[in-house]
């Protein structure tokens, strides 16, 4: 399982370069069996990485584009009347697949968005009072351009919270982008892509990811971080048991990927910024006292607090 893992990291880094902790933390989000959000501006690779997932993984794949007229029928699916035998037949949407990128998910109405609530939550959906069954395993990872740009909604709260982790690609280093700008173009090499994971390897590394064994004193440590953000001042809200349950579960498959079968805080600290960044916000009465407090305004400042304000031990 520890060479599939590696094989399907270095097929990924072929493709997205120079950006493997991203990488990593995409594969650990699918493994804890959650859903991914990606944010950044646009032309970054956020569809690219969603493209190279779905090919090594080998999963049914489809992608919803996100507009600001796109219906929920348009996700779930329709009944359509046919004349020749006087019946509805269901048509099911691009949502019954294994793996679904919505696409710029934050260019639709919040009627729209919420359409996913259910498929994120319970792996079903609910269309003209009938309840189905989504395919297993099923990954939605959505991307989402920066608030500050023109023609977007934003995510409420209750969506946010069922993506597992939030991350960010960024720009390339010099090295990456001048291999990029040499090289060929990605498409060709997402193209040549062959899935590294069948499905049952796929369920076989999810399970061990959720055995992988956590002490006392680790689940001390989580606690104490989780407790941080309920009582500190600067924050308006704290961690939900939801919330605290994505951290420990991230945490676990960061370790598989270390390839360690415990949990040591150094895979907790990795896994944090991406949990915590979207489900935290900053007191709005909290009031910086000094210049060095005043990048706290932010939720990476926040998380980068709870990384040096909470004790390991």
């Amino acid at each position: 399982m520890r060479t599939i893992l590696k094989d399907t990291i270095t097929e990924l880094s072929g493709v997205l370069l120079g950006k493997e902790h991203q990488i990593k933390l995409s594969l650990a989000c699918l493994l804890s069996r959650g859903h991914l959000l990606i944010e950044d501006l646009p032309g970054m690779g956020k569809t690219t990485l969603a493209h190279a997932l779905a090919a090594v993984l080998g999963l049914s794949y489809n992608r919803i584009q996100f507009t600001s007229d796109l219906l929920p029928a348009d996700i779930l699916g329709v009944s359509i009347f046919d004349k020749d035998t006087s019946t509805f037949s269901f048509h099911p949407g691009p949502v019954f697949n294994q793996l679904v990128l919505a696409d710029e998910i934050n260019r639709a109405t919040p009627k729209s968005q919420s359409a996913l609530l259910e498929a994120m939550e319970e792996r079903q959906v609910t269309v003209e009072g009938q309840t189905r069954e989504l395919p297993a395993p099923f990954f939605v990872i959505a991307t989402q351009n920066p608030i500050s740009q023109s023609g977007t909604f934003p995510l409420p709260e209750s969506q946010l919270d069922r993506f597992l982790m939030r991350i960010k690609l960024g720009y390339p280093d010099v090295a990456a982008e001048r291999i990029l700008l040499q090289g060929e173009d990605r498409r060709l090499v997402l193209d040549r892509l062959k899935p590294t994971v069948s499905q049952t390897q796929l369920s076989e590394l999810q399970r061990q990811c959720a055995s992988v064994n956590v002490s006392e004193s680790l689940l001390d440590y989580v606690q104490r971080l989780v407790d941080y953000t309920r009582q500190g001042e600067e924050f308006a809200y704290g961690l939900s048991p939801r919330g605290s349950l994505a951290l420990l579960a991230a945490a676990k498959s960061w370790a598989l990927l270390e390839e360690r079968s415990h949990v040591v805080p150094e895979d907790v600290q990795a896994v944090l910024p991406a949990i915590v960044e979207h489900r935290v916000r900053e007191a709005s009465g909290f009031i910086a006292k000094d210049a060095a407090r005043v990048a706290d305004h932010t939720s990476s400042a926040l998380v980068q607090r709870l990384l040096t304000q909470v004790d390991i031990i």
